[in-house]
């Protein structure tokens, strides 16, 4: 049984006491929060406490953090120490080095330490990593990954950059991740990144992130706030896979979208013109009836509890863990090279 303590029981911490309480090998035990009016949210019969070693001190074996970022480290070295597994919400920590000393910290007090990057289970997500794995699209050379928003400014404590604020640590680390995920061996190579405040005085709220990997696939996330349009199904997720024999359209988070290649190609002769019904030579302009046709795309079934059956599996020794420490310190140096390359407008090169 995993017996569950959470610390910051704002949102998220309330999402998860939700999840736990679905779940027949979980317990929430106690909930932790400096802000005693968040405990009318908490479940009946669980403990509250306003201080985090009240909550180490009953006989939970696994806290949940979800606190705001800048407090990750500190909690993750008082949760070792007292001897508890840890699930971290995410972003895991501000930079690597960061996150490199939790590492350091749970593997020398012998704890078991992951993050809840719950969104590996997104169902547009898995649509497009079978689509990936398949190869049913060839050669991919381009991936993009992309979410825009409404209504500009951010809340509560994300407002703040010395608190973790910002959507390159909000959802940019869960484009990010998902993107490395799907790349599964293949190494990323190098980033080139914009990241604007345009509505946020402080914090960031746009980044376009160009990610160039090993296998000759360039990545694309791309992120507004503020990014307004009049198509159906804008303020929804997009993905967009290109290879060379077709392409993948997948919208919004219950996904739809199709995979759609081309009956023929246009053929054409060196040293003459070859008309088409655009004009000569043109690869743009309206196709002709029956060139274009689409396919239906693959069936899955996930949700996000789907990282709490993993994680428990991986306490009884029943299969590996899926979000690992080493993948995510991963993430961090990504996250790191994305700000130093916005602020010198440079590629950077990641090793």
């Amino acid at each position: 049984m995993l017996k569950f303590g959470i610390i910051g029981f704002g949102f998220m911490g309330q999402t998860h006491a939700d999840t736990i309480e679905k779940l027949d090998y979980t317990e929430l035990v106690a909930v932790c929060d400096t802000n005693a009016m968040q405990f009318k949210q908490a479940p009946e019969g669980v403990a509250t406490f306003l201080k985090a070693e009240d909550l180490l001190a009953t006989d939970i074996n696994t806290v949940i953090i979800s606190v705001p970022n800048h407090l990750h480290l500190e909690m993750v070295k008082k949760v070792a120490e007292a001897g508890k597994d840890i699930i971290c919400e995410k972003p895991a920590a501000m930079n690597a080095a960061e996150f490199d000393e939790m590492m350091k910290i749970t593997q020398a007090a012998n704890v078991r330490f992951t993050i809840h990057h719950q969104r590996r289970w997104d169902k547009d997500f898995r649509i497009v990593k079978e689509v990936y794995d398949s190869q049913t699209l060839g050669n991919i050379f381009t991936i993009k990954n992309s979410l825009y928003g409404f209504n500009g400014n951010m809340h509560d404590w994300h407002i703040y950059p010395e608190f973790g604020g910002g959507m390159l640590y909000d959802w940019g680390v869960h484009l990010l991740d998902q993107m490395l995920v799907m790349m599964g061996d293949s190494q990323l190579k190098s980033v080139y990144a914009t990241v604007r405040n345009v509505i946020n005085k402080n914090v960031d709220d746009y980044f376009n992130i160009q990610l160039y990997f090993d296998n000759g696939i360039t990545g694309q996330v791309e992120l507004g706030t503020y990014m307004l349009s009049e198509k159906k199904d804008w303020f929804e997720r997009h993905w967009f896979l290109g290879g060379d024999k077709g392409s993948a359209n997948i919208d919004g988070f219950n996904p739809s979208g199709s995979i759609t290649r081309t009956t023929e190609l246009l053929q054409s002769v060196g040293g003459k013109t070859t008309m088409t019904p655009a004009g000569p030579t043109r690869s743009f302009g309206p196709p002709p009836a029956g060139r274009i046709v689409s396919e239906a795309l693959p069936e899955v079934d996930v949700n996000h509890e789907m990282f709490f059956e993993n994680y428990h599996r991986f306490v009884k020794g029943e299969e590996e863990l899926a979000v690992k420490p080493n993948q995510i310190y991963q993430l961090m140096k990504l996250v790191d090279a994305i700000r130093e390359s916005a602020e010198t407008h440079q590629v950077v090169t990641l090793d």
